[in-house]
């Protein structure tokens, strides 16, 4: 006959029990598959006390006071006590006994199966599942591998018999009458005979941390006692920041709790807090910095954000928020995911993708009123994390919509950096059929760029994009109100419906035979770095300037995919544009005409092209054959 088959005689002495269970093969799987960290068995234990007190609560509507924590370094034991509900023999079999088997969730089975009338078990607090942690069975092990011997004191409430629970985790345990004068009121102590390898948790300093890092918001106080003959001292107050109702916290107590989970100084540019309920229940708390994190572009692009399940940490770097929110500081408490099982297991979790969908957008929601409520506000944190969002456009193209209302632009008309993609759409210019854009490296250097001229001339407003993930998104985005995204280096201008300016000049015009036989010179010449030579809609007072084909990638695009060797061929050539009117080409097309020096108009044309390359942001290919055709040029010249 099983353990939790016999019965149970109150007045027995101590009796042996096989464990329901392979201990060693358990003890093996959590050290190497369950849990991934030591210090979580501390965790568990304090989340089994919390439970105890919770049920405490729930069934005799009396509140307990405390868990306290007792390290001896003497006898090198650590002691976890608790004065909840307390547990009886036949509560000792059947919990400690039978691996896997929880007495948390047997108890939330039971008094959900129990039809009270609302509030009546719980005080109307919303249930037992809000606060009983542990529902799987399997935590109390954990401690076994810090241990060699656990000793289990007990004492029900409402009882005069008190309990020892005690084993080594090698196959069986021990369940004897323990006397009362040295057994708890009620509750439960929890004895831990450290191993050699685990003395450190002997140590008020490791005690501390670990309790503050896992478990400093379990709803019940948590103390440490030092030594018997002193006073108990705090470590928690048995109460979470985001457990209370946003009517309860301050201003300067969520600035308080941000300083302290973002580990800076500043004060938060914007507070979200917010508890989610349907389907998956969960509590979060979010902020974004008021500066710049120093890890903000860290090549992992980690997120920061706490996961609690039910107030006891999970971890500390979860992937809560995709790398394009990575700035967001925020805690996440949930009811719903499994607590005794490793940080790595929870995350690949069914329910653990639903919350991360449900945090992201929230958060994207509240973003988007911020910045359609609040310029100022979303000013400041688009300055400081816009580059991080506009990811966002390639890495969530479902989002991209939302998105779209939040990112702000430098443009060729508004260098401030606040134009938003609605107020580019408001100003749109007749016949203007395509938003335009001009990436780069920085915004001031691309105001000063040839492209834009035709542009200006025109009126068109084209947005200038300095940071690198521009040049993706663009790529793939299919636009915005019914416009199209369109590169101003790429294929030729498509701007001449669009009027001119009043006082502006047409860019181009006419292209005389003297100016179309110097172009088929210059094709010839540069036929090695060009694909082709031809005049130019979008330039005004330039001589020339560098563009795309008409397929194919963005300049600023190959490049970087070049750069990090991620295309299958080489860099596509360039179309040389060349203006028809400046007076360097028209002079220049009228020395070749007269049978002028071939070697100087060559080294010219290879100087035009060079140049624009330099206003491209692009290097020379040949700086040794750039110098010299330099020193011809200017020795002709001055001579």
């Amino acid at each position: 006959m099983s353990a939790t088959e016999a019965p149970i005689d109150p007045a027995a002495a101590a009796n042996t029990h096989a464990f329901q269970a392979d201990v060693a093969k358990l003890l093996h799987l959590m050290v190497h598959s369950v849990y991934s960290d030591r210090d979580i068995f501390l965790r568990e234990l304090i989340s089994n006390a919390a439970d105890a007190c919770e049920k405490l609560r729930y069934e005799a509507l009396d509140r307990p006071d405390f868990i306290t924590i007792s390290p001896d370094k003497e006898s090198g034991t650590l002691c976890v006590a608790d004065n909840g509900v307390g547990m009886d023999r036949r509560d000792l079999v059947d919990a400690l006994g039978t691996i896997a088997s929880s007495g948390t969730k047997a108890f939330l089975e039971r008094i959900n199966s129990q039809s009270l009338p609302e509030g009546e078990h719980d005080g109307g607090k919303g249930g037992a599942a809000a606060d009983l942690i542990g529902q799987f069975g399997i935590g109390f092990y954990s401690a076994f591998m810090v241990a060699d011997r656990i000793d289990v004191e007990t004492r029900r409430a409402g009882e005069d018999r008190a309990w020892l629970w005690s084993s080594d985790g090698k196959g069986s345990f021990t369940i004897a009458p323990l006397p009362l004068e040295g057994a708890p009121v009620r509750g439960t102590r929890v004895k831990l005979h450290l191993n050699e390898a685990s003395k450190d948790f002997l140590e008020s300093w490791k005690i501390e941390s670990v309790v503050r890092e896992h478990s400093g918001a379990v709803a019940v106080p948590i103390e440490l006692r030092e030594a018997s003959s002193e006073e108990p001292r705090p470590l928690s107050e048995g109460a979470a920041i985001w457990a209370k109702p946003k009517s309860a916290v301050s201003t300067e107590e969520y600035a308080e709790f941000y300083r302290g989970l973002a580990g800076q100084f500043d004060e938060p540019a914007l507070t979200v807090h917010w508890r989610a309920e349907g389907r998956h229940e969960y509590t979060v708390l979010a902020f974004v910095p008021g500066s710049r994190p120093l890890d903000l572009f860290d090549p992992a692009r980690t997120g920061h954000a706490k996961l609690y399940v039910r107030r006891v940490l999970i971890t500390r770097d979860c992937a809560v928020v995709p790398g394009w929110m990575r700035f967001v500081r925020l805690v996440v408490d949930s009811a719903d995911l499994p607590l005794n099982v490793s940080r790595e297991m929870i995350q690949e979790s069914a329910v653990f993708a639903a919350i991360k969908r449900g945090v992201t957008n929230r958060l994207l929601q509240e973003l988007v009123k911020t910045a359609e409520s609040d310029s100022p506000a979303w000013a400041k944190i688009w300055s400081n994390f816009g580059p991080v969002l506009k990811e966002g456009l390639y890495e969530a193209p479902e989002l991209r919509d939302h998105i779209f209302k939040l990112v702000r632009f430098a443009t060729s008309k508004h260098l401030d950096g606040e134009r938003s993609l609605q107020n580019y759409i408001d100003d749109l210019r007749p016949n203007q059929t395509a938003i335009y854009y001009l990436a780069g490296d920085d915004a001031k250097r691309l105001a000063a760029s040839p492209q834009l001229e035709g542009y200006r001339a025109r009126g068109i407003e084209v947005l200038l994009l300095p940071d690198p993930v521009d040049a993706f998104w663009t790529s793939t985005s299919v636009g915005y109100e019914g416009k199209p995204f369109k590169s101003v280096t790429q294929g030729a201008a498509d701007i001449k419906a669009v009027p001119l300016l009043e006082g502006e000049a047409e860019s181009g015009g006419e292209q005389t035979p003297q100016i179309a036989t110097f172009f088929a010179f210059m094709k010839q010449t540069l036929a090695s770095v060009v694909e082709d030579v031809r005049p130019s809609d979008r330039l005004a007072s330039s001589a020339a300037c560098i563009v795309a084909p008409e397929k194919g990638p963005d300049r600023r695009l190959e490049r970087m995919l070049a750069e990090h060797g991620r295309l299958g061929a080489e860099i596509s050539k360039p179309v040389l544009e060349v203006n028809p009117t400046h007076p360097l080409i028209e002079a220049l097309a009228k020395r070749f005409e007269e049978g002028g020096s071939r070697e100087f108009v060559e080294d010219a044309a290879w100087l035009i092209h060079d140049e624009a390359r330099l206003m491209d942001s692009e290097t020379i290919a040949d700086p040794g054959a750039f110098a010299a055709r330099l020193a011809r040029v200017l020795t002709r010249a001055a001579g």
